[in-house]
Order: structure tokens, then C-alpha cells, then sequence
């Protein structure tokens, strides 16, 4: 195999689980350490440059740096990173003097967004500051999008949702609020030099049964019922009430439904828990709650007495494997269960009836989407953007705020003449961590402690109020725990091959038997192959040195299974072994392009 090119930013990147993981690359192990010394602003501003809304997304991120978690692979459970971004925004304090500014004098351009969710709202916290004349229609009197009006405030309250919404707007966006796009034909005939669209997915599937459209006033569409639950349209629900689905939406709406008068609830889910799509703490917090899970039921009809639903019927379910591996289901039996309401939350569509179809944005003729290039959020037609949901359908919200970023490159370069696919590259700093002989400058010590368990509120209290928040936060002491189990995947093995004397001291130290010193192999199977550990995830890269000077064999590193403990620096008697900080610094709109 050739040698690793260590120059390459994206290598270490990939090293960072966590950070690799997250769509917006936040520097985790950065921000915990922050929070390990109680600087708790300087942890929010590094989580801020990243995700933009620390307090938002340390409540109801979907989480996908967890599962990637190193420690998750020593002991089970990864580190808490999403519950200690908010530990890191509630202890921040007034950060409004390190928030970036606008600069008086505009640059000339103008850029409308279309939705002042958390697409848009990114997009304006880059563009902002580099002089952009900045106008975001929303068509609802309060910022946010759907992290308003679809995620429950016992979840999300109000106030955070406002101090993060208004540290972009108070840098000088045009908010018209109450103002739906009706027409992209007329925002275009305005003059705006780019238009980006973040409007969401804000229409719900429907479940075209029968019996549907008998009994219509009791049967919901999640995220419409949710949004009139919040602007207080409906504040009662039956006692009985099923929901159709199992992702998250589902897991607010039997939340919700039990906080407006129902007591019996049942999230009705076709397949098996494990392929649910709703998170599992989500799914948790449901059966903390007293929502019953029924799992492998697929519905049938919506059963209507005199012109009322009274139930729905189901077909139960088994499901096994065909001669290609596919999942096939077989009907056991039919059951009716009784109910007073029915809230279908099967998934969400994009609507665009306001975008003409001769303005040269091509739609997907399956789909009827927008049809977007993946890496510069571009339409078919040179100055329209798409992101967040409505760029590819329903994702997180992090995944929105990573388009976000993105898209803003995209619109500086449009506006500025460069073209879009020039996209600036990252760059990394890497600096030795040494503090004297054999000391470092973090703690490399493995601490065993367990997850730490998220407080919550008493049952009887959540269901008084809806905007009783039902995640209380860590305490000091557990915030302080569970950053004691972070790995410091960021503090890389960094190895000179050209220092190493062969002398197997960091083989025989190494906890995990990550270090190989072996002859070149053929190609990287071979290699995997023959180290001291199996390398069984291919997706992470070997690690292999030039050939070593005394035998021209290459050191080789496991990189998924390494604890970054940096023994093997510290048993190292030449120093080939150093443990060296890395910082990705990410490409933003204004940086120079390759």
C-alpha cells in the first residue's frame, strides 16, 4: 500500500468519528474539553461556528455523532455529546459581544430566502456578515420553520428557539414575516441577485384507506395537527387516540396527545423496533410516558359507525426473509382496535405549487422535486439554492444547517462571479500536545464511568402545561462525568517514520494491539490481514507509514480500534510517536476557493 498522506485534512477528519459524522462537522472533543474546564462561552462559540444553534440542537438533534462514538465501541454507550452541547448553552451566559457582525456598508447584493427556518436562517449567519442585503419571507409571525411549529415545546422551549433565531436576525436581516411566497416568477422580478429555498417539507402524507374521508374531523395529519396544537387551534383530544407511524414526528404527536386530554395511546408501527425510525431515546421518552408501542401491524381500514370512527382495523403481521435476503411480510390475522381520534404520521412531502414550471428549474418527474446538485445546493436555473428539507425531503435539523453552509458558499460565489463549483478547501492545524517528558495536554487517563442519565421532570408535572420542559439538563457533577469519557479522538498518533529504530516498545504497550510493524502488503486486504488485531471496519482507514529505515518494513495503525491513550508516545524512546492536537478548519462562505 502507498503511504497515508497525513497532509490531507480529511484523513485525521475521518479519525474524529464524531466529527466526521455530524453533517456540520462541529469539533466535539474540542467543545467537551471547553466544558471539562468550565468554559462554558468558549464552548458554545466553537460548537456556534459549526451547527449556529447549540441550544436548539443540544435539545432535539437527531444525533448522528453518537452511533459513530468511539467510546461506544469500548463500552456500549457513546459519550452524551448532544445533552453536553447544552449543558455548554445553558451555562453560557451573555455571549452577544462575540457574535459576528455585519459591517455597516453593504456589498451591493441582495439574496432572498424563502423560510426563515434553520436552512435559511445559516445561509443569513454566513452571508451577514460579508456585506449581504439579507431578506427572509416567512410566512408565520415568529422565526424557526418547522423547529417551531413541529417540535413540542416540552422538547424545545420557546425561549431558546428565540435567543438562537434572533442572534442571526439581529444582525441585520429583513424579516418579513406573515408574507408566503406565492409566486418564485415575482421574487425573481424583484431584482434579487440569488434566491435560496427553505421552505421546508410542510405537507403530510395521507393514508388513502377505506373509511378515510368519513369521519375526516378525527383523523389527523401529524405535522398539521401539531402546528394547530401550537397555535393553540386544538386543545383537546380524545381519550382513545392510535397514531400511524413510528418516526419522530410520531413519538411528538402521542407526546403531545397525551399532554390534551388522551389517556390511552398506541403508536401502531407496520415492522419490528429495530426498524423503526424514530430515535430510541425518543422512543423511551414515549414508553416513560405510557404510550404503548404495537409493533407488526399494517393498517387496513378506518371502521366508521354512523358516521364516527370508531376504531381502525389491522392486519397482524410476520415478517421474514425471501431467497434475495428481502424483507417480506405475511398476513396472520386482522384485529380492530377502538379509538376516538386517528393521527397519520407516515412521512412528509414538499409542496411547491408557488414555483412556476417555465422559470427553467427542472423538476424530478418521479418525485416532483426540484432537481439540486448535491455539492453546490444549485437548481437547474443559475441563482435559485434549495436546502433543509426542501432540497432533497425530510432530513434533521442538522443536516438543514449543513446545507445551509453550503448553499451560502454557493450563493457568495454566485453573487461574486466565481463559479459554483469552486469550492474552498478545508485546511487542519496539528500541533503537539507534549508538555515535558510524558505529560500531555489533556488527560489521556481511561475513565470508567457509565453514561450519565438525563433528569427528567416528574410524570405528574409534564402533563399540567405543555410548555413544561421535560429534559431537565445534566448537573455540574454528571456534565463533569460524562466528559471525563470522551477518548480525545481528536489528539492523533502523529508518526516520523524516519525517527522510528524498530524497536517494538509502542507494539507491545498498546492496550488495543493497533500497531503493526510488518512488511508491506499487496494491497490493503492483505494487510488487514496480517495485524496483531483483526481490522474488521473497512470503512476506517490503515494507517501506513513509509518504509522504516532499517528494514524497510512500514508501521501500520488500526485507526478504529486506537484509544488515543498515547502510550505509544510515551513508551517511544526517539520520539517517532507524538500526540498532536488536530483542528479541521472548515470552508465558509468568504473563504478563497482552490
Amino acid at each position: 500500500m502507498a503511504a497515508t498522506n497525513v497532509k490531507d485534512p480529511q484523513y485525521y477528519h475521518k479519525v474524529v468519528d464524531c466529527q466526521w459524522a455530524c453533517p456540520a462537522h462541529t469539533n466535539v472533543p474540542g467543545y467537551l474539553r471547553l466544558i471539562s474546564q468550565g468554559r462554558y462561552a468558549d464552548s458554545y462559540m466553537l460548537n456556534r461556528q459549526s451547527n449556529v444553534f447549540p441550544g436548539i440542537l443540544g435539545r432535539v438533534c437527531d444525533r448522528p455523532c453518537e452511533p459513530a462514538c468511539r467510546r461506544g465501541r469500548v463500552d456500549e454507550k457513546p459519550v452524551a455529546i448532544c445533552r453536553l452541547k447544552r449543558v455548554a448553552a445553558d451555562h453560557r451566559g451573555d455571549i452577544t459581544d462575540r457574535l459576528p457582525k455585519a459591517p455597516a456598508k453593504k456589498n451591493g447584493k441582495r439574496v432572498a430566502l424563502v423560510g426563515a427556518g434553520p436552512a435559511s436562517l445559516t445561509v443569513a449567519n454566513d452571508l451577514l456578515p460579508l456585506g449581504y442585503d439579507v431578506t427572509i419571507f416567512e410566512k408565520n409571525a415568529t422565526p424557526g420553520g418547522l423547529m417551531r411549529i413541529n417540535i413540542p415545546s416540552f422538547r424545545l422551549p420557546a425561549q431558546v428557539l428565540d435567543e438562537e433565531c434572533d442572534y442571526v436576525i439581529r444582525m441585520g436581516a429583513t424579516m418579513k414575516y406573515g408574507t408566503p411566497v406565492t409566486s418564485l416568477k415575482a421574487l425573481l422580478a424583484e431584482g434579487y441577485d440569488a434566491v435560496f429555498v427553505g421552505s421546508g417539507a410542510p405537507k403530510g402524507k395521507e393514508l388513502e384507506l377505506p373509511g378515510r374521508w368519513d369521519a375526516k374531523d378525527n383523523i389527523h395529519l401529524g405535522i398539521e395537527w401539531l402546528a394547530n396544537v401550537h397555535f393553540g387551534h386544538v386543545e383537546r383530544i380524545g381519550r382513545r387516540v392510535l397514531i400511524i407511524g413510528v418516526g419522530n414526528t410520531a413519538m411528538d404527536c402521542c407526546r403531545t396527545a397525551k399532554r390534551v386530554g388522551a389517556t390511552d395511546v398506541k403508536v401502531m408501527a407496520r415492522r419490528g423496533r429495530k426498524h423503526f425510525k424514530a430515535s430510541p431515546w425518543e422512543l423511551e421518552d414515549a414508553e416513560e410516558e405510557q404510550v404503548e408501542i404495537v409493533e407488526n401491524h399494517a393498517p387496513k381500514r378506518f371502521v366508521i359507525e354512523g358516521g364516527k370512527l370508531v376504531g381502525m382495523e389491522f392486519e397482524q403481521l410476520a415478517w421474514s426473509e425471501d431467497a434475495a435476503g428481502k424483507q417480506v411480510s405475511t398476513v396472520t390475522g386482522t384485529v380492530t382496535i377502538p379509538c376516538d381520534d386517528v393521527i397519520l404520521a407516515i412521512g412528509q412531502d414538499n409542496a411547491f405549487p408557488w414555483i412556476e414550471r417555465d422559470l427553467g428549474v427542472a423538476f424530478d418527474p418521479k418525485w416532483d422535486m426540484p432537481v439540486v446538485d448535491k455539492a453546490t445546493h444549485q437548481s437547474t436555473r443559475p441563482g435559485v439554492f434549495f436546502g433543509g428539507d426542501a432540497a432533497w425531503g425530510p432530513e434533521n435539523i442538522i443536516w438543514a444547517v449543513a446545507h445551509g453552509h453550503a448553499a451560502a458558499i454557493s450563493i457568495h460565489h454566485h453573487c461574486q462571479g466565481i463559479p459554483v463549483t469552486d469550492r474552498p478547501p478545508a485546511g487542519m492545524t496539528l500541533v503537539s500536545a507534549k508538555m515535558g517528558m510524558q505529560s500531555w495536554a489533556y488527560d489521556n487517563d481511561y475513565d470508567t464511568s457509565k453514561r450519565q442519565k438525563m433528569q427528567h421532570e416528574e410524570l405528574a408535572k409534564r402533563f399540567t402545561d405543555l410548555k413544561v420542559e421535560v429534559e431537565l439538563g445534566y448537573t455540574p457533577e454528571q456534565a463533569a462525568t460524562e466528559v471525563a469519557r470522551c477518548l480525545n479522538c481528536d489528539i492523533q498518533t502523529h508518526f516520523t517514520d524516519t525517527l522510528c529504530i524498530e524497536c517494538d516498545a509502542c507494539v507491545d504497550i498498546c492496550p488495543t494491539n493497533c500497531l503493526t510493524i510488518t512488511t508491506n502488503g499487496t494491497g490493503e486486504a492483505d494487510l488487514r490481514g496480517r495485524l496483531s488485531a483483526p481490522a474488521l471496519n473497512v470503512k476506517q482507514a490503515l494507517y501506513v507509514s513509509e518504509a522504516l529505515p532499517q528494514t524497510k518494513r512500514v508501521m501500520v495503525k488500526d485507526e478504529d480500534v486506537c484509544l488515543h491513550c498515547g502510550l505509544c508516545a510515551e513508551r517511544c524512546p526517539t520520539a517517532a510517536w507524538d500526540m498532536r492536537t488536530f483542528d479541521l478548519k472548515q470552508a465558509y462562505a468568504g473563504m478563497v476557493a482552490r
